[in-house]
């Protein structure tokens, strides 16, 4: 029987550009500056590596086809390179990628790198996901939006539990304002700023219940890491972190087709968060998870993924919410660098971004965001509609 990666994998070194609209910085810049970090970390050399992973979802003026952006970029010496897209997962489906090849046998150590420039393409708020997601997409969705799918399940969730549009949207406006706060002390982040939960309810409306400030933003970035088999990372750290559980799961879009489900939650989520929780042997993740970077690319997407990951009861994450249990100060802080609120979405980077916050903060070296005492970090992503999509989920952790 399959079981899993748990404690097979270290992450021994790990880069982080800071995002932003980047305009004097290429694909290739973006790329080098994380792996250079990565490597420094990790006190590697370049004929250390025996194979990468690079992800990307949206092409830009500097990124050609295939794995040789990054061979060009970084003058990889011959080397496989694989070239990974899964919408919002692909950073972290390039870590799986390294991941696996490690665990497997089939390498030592290997290099997982995603990049977006998102700027240079014109790649706005309100895509044409119909191209982003196939031919036949553009013709089932023609007018679907990303703020309009997610608004969608803000008020079906409202109306399922109750919740007034006072409630609903105070309880949306702190999860923001939460991670604004956050935000302000990461340094990489792309927005640092706080923002007042009243500023939040009044700023200018996207897609009811949705305003300005419940929205994530546009940003370029890339992030790496370098990952090795545990029973070495301590030849290269003393403080190596490891790979507990590393899922990814798929819907094939039955949501849209059948009635059961209600629309108030992200099933790939519930079946991702299940298949890791029992990879890593976590039974009360409520309980074990120490800290959380999830997938908010809007505060509602944030907020019932709480419950998708089993941490607040279901129509109960509003109660955690206003009592400031997600907050950092609170019992499983989540986006304690700011999230995709204060970064952006460089689609292919955000995977490894938030495995790199976990990576800090597992190793006590977050700054002034340091959570205490934290063994146990979570990462979250989310491509697609609620309706339809794909979701990781990563377990992480500083002891064997």
């Amino acid at each position: 029987m399959a079981k899993g990666i748990k404690n097979e994998v270290a992450v021994i070194g790990m880069g982080c550009t800071k995002f932003g609209e980047l305009w004097d910085k290429t694909s290739s810049d973006l790329i080098v500056d994380a792996y250079k970090e990565a490597m420094e970390d990790a006190g590697i050399e370049k004929k250390d590596i025996d194979a990468a992973w690079f992800g990307s979802c949206v092409d830009d003026v500097n990124v050609g086809k295939g794995g040789f952006p990054l061979t060009k970029a970084l003058k990889l010496p011959f080397i496989p390179v694989t070239r990974v897209e899964n919408f919002c997962a692909s950073g972290t489906e390039a870590f799986r990628g390294a991941c696996y090849a490690v665990a497997s046998g089939a390498c030592d150590i290997a290099l997982a790198l995603g990049v977006e420039k998102l700027k240079d393409t014109g790649y706005g708020g309100l895509p044409d996901f119909g191209t982003l997601m196939g031919t036949e997409s553009r013709i089932t969705s023609t007018n679907m939006t990303a703020p309009g799918g997610f608004a969608m399940m803000a008020t079906k969730y409202f109306d399922r539990y109750g919740l007034s549009p006072e409630e609903g949207k105070r309880a949306l406006a702190h999860v923001s304002s939460k991670s604004h706060h956050n935000g302000t002390l990461s340094p990489k982040a792309h927005l640092r700023r706080e923002v007042s939960i009243e500023q939040i309810m009044k700023a200018p409306m996207i897609a009811w219940p949705l305003g300005l400030f419940d929205c994530c933003g546009v940003s370029d970035g890339s992030a790496a890491a370098i990952v090795c088999r545990a029973d070495m990372a301590k030849n290269f750290r003393k403080d190596p972190i490891y790979v507990k559980a590393l899922q990814i799961a798929i819907t094939s879009a039955e949501e849209e087709s059948y009635k059961s489900w209600d629309g108030t939650h992200v099933e790939t989520t519930t079946h991702g968060a299940i298949r890791a929780y029992e990879e890593a042997g976590i039974t009360n993740p409520r309980e074990e998870i120490s800290m959380m970077e999830v997938h908010d690319c809007f505060s509602i997407t944030e907020f019932v993924t709480y419950e998708d990951l089993q941490i607040s009861p279901r129509g109960k994450a509003i109660m955690d919410v206003e009592s400031g249990f997600y907050d950092l100060d609170g019992k499983v802080p989540c986006q304690t660098d700011g999230g995709l609120k204060c970064f952006g979405h460089p689609i292919a980077a955000s995977g490894l971004r938030m495995i790199y916050e976990e990576y800090k903060q597992l190793q006590g070296k977050a700054g002034e965001r340091q959570v205490e005492n934290p063994r146990i970090g979570l990462t979250h992503n989310l491509g697609g509609f609620p309706h339809m999509s794909v979701v990781s989920v990563t377990i992480l952790g500083n002891k064997l």
